[in-house]
């Protein structure tokens, strides 16, 4: 018997995000937003927090810094029952934190300072209780720094040899980060990019020739994830197209990561490879419609009641 469900490691920010902004007013001058909001946001937060929603048993291992940010997202991990007992903290940076202006159309320009994240270091000590779970969310590479030149594909080695399940995103790659990948891949159940992160590092923009790229490199299966077209899957035995559903956008901040909470969330309650896709899928849609990373998801019975009702974008 595991301890938790899922283990979530890696970047993590706090979001202040308002809408909607049209454009920036000359000078001192004022605008008027609809909505500001503050929540814990990233590769870890959006997804673990959401994935706490489903009524996942979730543990969130990340980095931030000695001040007031750090102490909010810490609060509302406490108010969401999500374990931060692994969690680090730092005197020397401040904590990761990002404004986003989105924009009527729901798109979200990040204004981004890089921060604590960039410390975080799981060492090797830290393996077998950070692996007391079933499934280990591996998020963020490109903006933790500290372990990407290997720790991570350690913990990932280790992870797999403890019998979990992993999962794999990421966020800003550049030049170097298929270099970086190569030793992860092998590791890695379900490598979950955006498309536009995969055709990058690629080199690739056919979607099954991307997959099969990172597969021919040891991930076990590729889910591209393709915005307002859904998710393209791939895997040794089955290739299929899972479609978005339809919602009246406010913002996309966190569609991505939300839907890799759901989809852990959907795997671990036993769903088959189709249904979970389809409940990240929902938990994504869900989060369009709100401000913020984890907005318009409340709970499991409202997500799939969402999830059976909803049209689909064809």
């Amino acid at each position: 018997m595991t301890k938790f469900d899922a283990s979530f490691v890696g970047f993590m920010t706090l979001d202040i995000s308002g809408r909607h902004v049209a454009d920036i007013p000359d000078g001192g001058g004022i605008a008027f937003l609809d909505e500001i909001r503050i929540n814990p946001a990233g590769t870890v937060g959006g997804s673990v927090m959401n994935c706490a929603k489903m009524g996942t048993k979730t543990t969130a291992v990340f980095c931030v810094g000695e001040d007031e940010k750090g102490d909010f997202i810490h609060d509302v991990f406490g108010r969401m029952s999500i374990d931060t007992s692994m969690a680090m903290r730092t005197k020397a940076v401040g904590t990761s934190s990002t404004i986003l202006p989105i924009r009527p159309n729901g798109d979200r320009p990040c204004l981004h300072c890089r921060g604590a994240s960039e410390e975080l270091f799981v060492t090797e000590d830290m393996f077998d209780a950070v692996c007391d779970a079933k499934y280990l969310h591996y998020a963020g590479h490109g903006f933790i720094r500290a372990m990407e030149d290997g720790q991570g594909a350690k913990l990932l080695a280790h992870a797999k040899g403890k019998g979990l399940t992993t999962t794999f995103d990421l966020i800003g790659p550049h030049e170097g980060t298929l270099e970086q990948l190569k030793p992860m891949l092998p590791h890695i159940d379900y490598f979950m990019p955006s498309i536009e992160e995969a055709e990058f590092i690629s080199g690739l923009t056919d979607r099954t020739d991307i997959a099969q790229f990172f597969m021919d490199l040891g991930a076990a299966a590729c889910i591209l994830k393709t915005g307002p077209e859904g998710s393209f899957i791939k895997t040794a035995d089955t290739t299929f197209q899972m479609p978005a559903f339809k919602v009246d956008v406010s913002d996309t901040t966190g569609c991505g990561d939300s839907y890799c909470g759901g989809f852990i969330a959907g795997l671990n309650m036993g769903y088959d490879l189709e249904a979970a896709c389809r409940l990240g899928t929902a938990t994504s849609g869900l989060v369009a419609t709100g401000l913020g990373s984890d907005a318009g998801v409340v709970d499991l019975d409202t997500t799939l009641a969402f999830m059976e009702t909803a049209d689909i974008l064809v």
